[in-house]
Order: structure tokens, then sequence, then C-alpha cells
């Protein structure tokens, strides 16, 4: 039986976090956004208190991409996200299972942003990031590690949330999981990042020896064919065997303009370096034309969906228009993610081939990284796009202090270069080894008195003024 616990209290915070380069994906470049932070305090019966955290960032026009709001009302969606959540979850006041309290709360929650005009995808950013804290408290209470926690499905995780599965299926995948020693990063190159010569796609020390690359598509096939050429040229100096994938962020406006890039690639022999390394095409449409257009005959090179991904079914219906894989972010929901892996081992039992990736919203230096980089190499992502470190510098303004704690506690993962704390990246790897800490992937927590309360969200009036 998975303990039970109670909700004692749910805290936000949030902190500034600088970027060392713009960082342009889609339709919108960030160069600056804060980054969550969730404390909660928990009850487990018969053992006594926890507290556990969570962290992510407040990250604009992803989780809601339409033209008519300001990236900062987007943020303020997440932030009312959030606080809609906290209202949701602390009112279930009795003993319950960590996945009792996400799958008891996960449907009013929708509902209920989507009468405030908050879709789905950012509808369920609160509960994820509320459930990673949970999780932390939990492992922290019952004193073991999230590898094992998970194992023993300590959470609870059940088949309420997708009835194309059974207990069994759960179950069994769970128990069977044996936790990745390494994941290897993924290297974005983002639309205004550099390709040839210094800083460029060649170049180790911006790279970090990557062997992966995930690569931004703009939406417009030549111009996007043409800067894959270029891009194909400098994988082709580093005389490794690398691998890349795509990633169009919904840019792409439809089935014919997505087949004019793919056609490019089937055909363009100066395309041939991108299209031999080529893995997969994540997310090419927008989320609503996708449910519309079955892939047909494209289906055959790839693909994902990653912004699509804002419910618990969306994978069977992905599945069905022709999609093979999805993504697996911590800021959708750690158990959606637990339950897709376990679709995709089940469907890929007949023959066919699917799959869960690592995608990366810039998930930070700390607890961010760690829980979601724990949570790939439990479900056997072998490689996850990383960019908190490219984008980010170090640990950016968090004290330092902060940093050379995670630093003490995680020698694995982090070194110090001299200017500051920063990823430890080995041959192109995150070591997972210090994540068996008991917790969630963490052995200590950010400096609470060294954060700001979460804003609270401005009304629509406010962003016009």
């Amino acid at each position: 039986m998975a303990p039970r616990l109670k909700l004692r209290d749910i805290s936000f915070f949030e902190r500034p976090v600088q970027f060392a380069r713009p960082f342009r994906f889609g339709a919108v470049t960030i160069n600056a956004t804060p980054q969550l932070f969730v404390r909660v305090e928990i009850e487990v019966e018969g053992r006594g208190s926890a507290v556990g955290a969570s962290a992510e960032l407040l990250v604009p026009k992803w989780f809601d991409k339409r033209p008519e709001l300001s990236p900062a009302q987007t943020v303020d969606d997440l932030r009312r996200s959030l606080e809609i959540a906290r209202g949701l979850y602390l009112a279930r006041t009795g003993f319950l299972t960590a996945f009792d309290l996400h799958a008891s709360c996960i449907g009013a929650q929708v509902a209920t942003c989507a009468k405030k005009n908050i879709p789905a995808l950012a509808a369920a950013y609160g509960p994820a990031e509320i459930d990673k804290a949970i999780l932390d408290a939990l492992l922290r209470g019952v004193e073991t590690s999230f590898f094992d926690g998970m194992a023993a499905n300590l959470a609870g995780i059940d088949a309420r949330l997708s009835p194309d599965l059974s207990e069994r299926d759960i179950s069994t995948f769970l128990s069977g999981r044996k936790p990745l020693p390494r994941v290897a990063i993924r290297h974005t190159v983002g639309l205004d990042d550099t390709v040839e010569g210094e800083g460029g796609v060649a170049d180790a020390h911006e790279s970090a020896g990557a062997n992966y690359f995930k690569l931004k598509l703009s939406g417009e096939p030549v111009a996007d064919a043409s800067r894959l050429v270029r891009i194909g040229k400098e994988l082709d100096t580093l005389g490794r065997g690398t691998k890349v994938t795509l990633d169009a962020n919904e840019q792409y406006a439809d089935l014919a303009v997505l087949g004019a890039l793919m056609d490019r690639l089937d055909h363009d022999p100066a395309l041939r370096p991108i299209a031999s390394r080529l893995l997969y095409v994540e997310q090419p449409m927008p989320r609503d034309i996708t449910r519309q257009s079955p892939l047909g005959s494209l289906a055959s090179h790839g693909f994902i969906i990653d912004e699509a991904d804002d419910s618990y079914d969306a994978f069977p219906a992905a599945r069905a228009l022709g999609y093979c894989g999805i993504s697996s972010k911590s800021c959708k929901g750690l158990y959606k993610s637990i339950v897709n892996a376990t679709r995709a081992t089940k469907w890929s039992a007949s023959g066919e081939r699917f799959f869960v990736t690592g995608e990366d919203l810039t998930c930070q230096a700390g607890l961010a990284v760690q829980q979601d980089l724990a949570l790939g190499a439990f479900l056997g992502v072998t490689h996850a796009e990383r960019n908190g470190h490219h984008y980010v510098d170090g640990f950016g303004d968090t004290p330092v202090a902060e940093a050379q704690a995670f630093a003490a506690a995680h020698p694995d993962l982090y070194t110090d270069t001299g200017q500051g704390i920063r990823l430890s990246i080995h041959d192109g790897d995150l070591l997972t080894g210090s994540l068996h800490a008991t917790g969630f992937a963490t052995s200590v927590h950010p400096d609470w008195s060294a954060l700001r309360p979460l804003e609270q969200p401005r009304s629509l009036q406010e962003h016009l003024a």
C-alpha cells in the first residue's frame, strides 16, 4: 500500500533569472524570466511531518502562444494556474496518496482554468509543480530516494486517468525500471544562436562536447532548409556520430508547409548531413491543427508531440494520427510522463516503435534540472535536451552559499569553474549517481529566505495600462 499524506501548507516563491544570451524559439525571444519555487509541508500518516520543494521557470509564450496575449500575460496565467491548484489541493483535508491528490484535482483544475481562459497546457503547470514538491516531501518522510520510491510506486499511481492501461501495466513498468547512470545532453541551437565559428555549433566550449543536438525551426521551409544546410556542414566537421532532432514549436502552419520541408530533407543532397542524423521532429504544427491533421505518409519521418500534450489522452490521440513519440517534461506533469512511458513500452511490444523523449524549457541548475533529469533517467531516456547551462550563466542570481550547497551535495553534477558553479558535463553526459539521495533527486533545498513571494497576477487592465 502506498503511504498516505495530508497537506499542511503550499507556498510559492520566485527569483529573477537573467539569460546569458537571447533564447529564440517559435515566435518569442526570452532574455529573462522568473523561476518559480514551491515549498510544501505534509504529514505522512504514522511518520510525522516533512517538507518538499520543486522549481521551474515561468516561461512566457510556450504554454499559451495566442498572439493577442503579451509574454507577461502568459506568465501571469501560469501564476493563476498555481494559485487555483493550491486552493484545490489544500481543500483535500484527509489522508490521501500523492497520486490521489493529483487525480482528484486535475479535472477541476483544467475546468476552472478554462473558465478563466487559461488553456489546458498552462492549467497543468500548477499541479505539475505542486506534485513534484509533494513527492519530494513524501520521499523524505519515508526516507527513500526517487528511484527506489517510484519503483515501489510509493506515489500510488493507478490507471484511473488512463483507462487504456491496466493497473498491472503501470506496476510492471514501474517495478522494472533500472535508472540510467548517465544521460547524454542534447544541445539546443536556438533560432538566434551562432552557427559558424566561435560560439557556433562546432565550438566544443559552446556545446559542452554534446553528441546530440536539438535544432529549432522557424516554420518557413526555405529559410529552415538553408539554415539546416549550414548546421549540417558544421556537424560534419566534428568527425563523430552526432544525432539531431528538429523542433518547430508549432510554427509550421499545416501539413502542406511541413511536407515542403520534409521533401527537401528527403531529396536535397545538401541536407543529407541533417537527414542522415535525424531522430525525430518535434511538434511541427500548432496544437489545434495537430489534432485535426493525420500525418499520413509523412509519419515515416518520425514525429512527436510536445505542446499538444495537454491531457492524459493526448498520446493515444496522437498515435492515431501517426505520431510515434511524446515529450517528457516535468513542467507538464511527472505522473503523465510515467503513464506515457508505460504506454510507449506496452505499444512497442507489438513490434512498432513508440517512445518518450526528454525535452527542456531551460531547467535551471539546482532543483529543476535535478528533478527533471532524475525523471528521465528513471524512464530510460538516454539523451535529453539540456539548455539551462547554455542560456543562463550557471546558477545565475542564486546566492553563492546556496549554489555551493548544491555543488557540495551533488559533486558529480556541478563544478566550480573559478567563475561560478556550473553544470558538470562528462564527455557529453550528465551523471545521475548523487540523485539517488533521500527525497526527489536532491539533498538540499533552496535558501527560502533569499526568495521573494510569488507575484500576484495582474489584471488585464493593468497589463494594458
